[in-house]
């Protein structure tokens, strides 16, 4: 596994989790924690990223421990599910509660 952004290291300002915090990272781990899984087809279309960010911000999040990515093939053609892993799930609920509480 790459070196994460997040954990101590990886905190910014009022223990901010910066790999999450990204904008592009953001919004992909608000549309999965919401819908538990997605393939790239509607990720690239909910979040308006391009193919290759997309992929770069999944990679990112998936070094992280954050996303599961599970590859196959549908009808011959590539098919590609991201989901938030437990360990997503609750940064992404630990990430929600702080900027509540930094924000109020």
């Amino acid at each position: 596994m790459a070196a994460r952004e997040s954990g101590t290291a990886g905190k910014g300002t009022h223990g901010i989790d910066r790999l999450i915090h990204a904008p592009a990272r953001l919004v992909i781990m608000k549309t999965l924690y919401l819908l538990d899984e997605g393939d790239m087809v509607f990720l690239k279309t909910e979040t308006g990223l391009t193919w290759g960010n997309l992929s770069a911000q999944v990679s990112k999040l998936q070094e992280g421990g954050y996303l599961e990515v599970v590859k196959d093939f549908v009808e011959n053609k590539p098919h590609t599910i991201i989901r938030l892993t437990e360990a997503g799930r609750a940064a992404f609920e630990a990430y929600r509660r702080m900027m509540t509480d930094f924000l109020e």
